[in-house]
């Protein structure tokens, strides 16, 4: 199971390397992230905390689009070129499928997420002398949230097309984000409520001291969680469609 699984991810990471979308994004991301520092507004310089916090700000929207533009039409396009037929055809059982694509679309968007932090600590150490390793902290969250998101994505696409793939997952943030807003502390719902604001720590890392393991623990537990269950309904729903 797992060695098919792993097939099927590593085709799609070599799939995503051929194609153009993450390297433009990286692109993009890198420069500008050298350009916030002349920014106008910044003309008398830009302190360390909000260069973290644009940084970090900048990494969540670079993610974010990538792993939208890579997960979206993934499995659309797979059975509309009939590619899926030749890999369930292999023993390939429907969930391993939605398993390894998920697999493989997270490594991806992990690596761009790498890669931009990495751009934003040579920015930080260029300017500042300081490499700001507490980015990585920030990267942890934005890294996990990408993966609830994909597995969302993933999820969806199993049954239905790109644009609705792309308007649930902007559902699923806003309701994920909008705890505070939707139910009041006191309420019942409070503990119940799909939140995910603890995957964001951008705040803690650009203006205070970080997070701590425990707290990038129950972080990971939490994005797992969500993962599980998207990618659980994702398999149902898979497995229901008649290819």
């Amino acid at each position: 199971m797992l060695r098919r699984v792993l097939a099927i991810a590593g085709s799609v990471v070599a799939d995503a390397k051929r194609r153009r979308t993450p390297y433009v994004v990286l692109l993009f991301a890198g420069v500008m992230a050298a350009a916030i520092p002349m920014l106008p507004s910044y003309s008398v310089g830009v302190i360390q905390a909000v260069y973290r916090e644009v940084a970090l700000a900048m990494v969540w929207v670079a993610s974010l689009v990538l792993a939208l533009s890579l997960a979206a039409g993934r499995v659309p396009s797979e059975v509309e070129r009939r590619t899926v037929y030749n890999v369930l055809s292999k023993d390939v059982r429907r969930w391993e499928y939605v398993l390894g694509t998920w697999l493989g679309l997270t490594a991806t968007v992990w690596l761009a997420i790498a890669a931009f932090t990495a751009v934003c600590q040579v920015v930080a150490l260029a300017i500042y002398g300081e490499a700001m390793s507490v980015l990585w902290q920030g990267a942890w969250g934005i890294a996990l949230e990408m993966a609830v998101v994909l597995a969302v994505a993933v999820a969806v696409s199993c049954v239905i097309g790109p644009m609705v793939v792309v308007a649930v997952v902007a559902l699923v943030l806003f309701i994920g984000h909008s705890r505070g807003a939707l139910v009041t502390s006191d309420s019942p719902l409070w503990r119940y409520y799909p939140s995910l604001d603890q995957l964001v720590v951008i705040n803690p890392v650009a203006h205070g001291s970080g997070i701590g393991p425990r707290y990038a623990t129950f972080m990971f537990v939490s994005a797992v969680a969500w993962v599980v269950a998207a990618l659980l309904l994702g398999s149902l729903g898979f497995s229901r469609r008649d290819l």
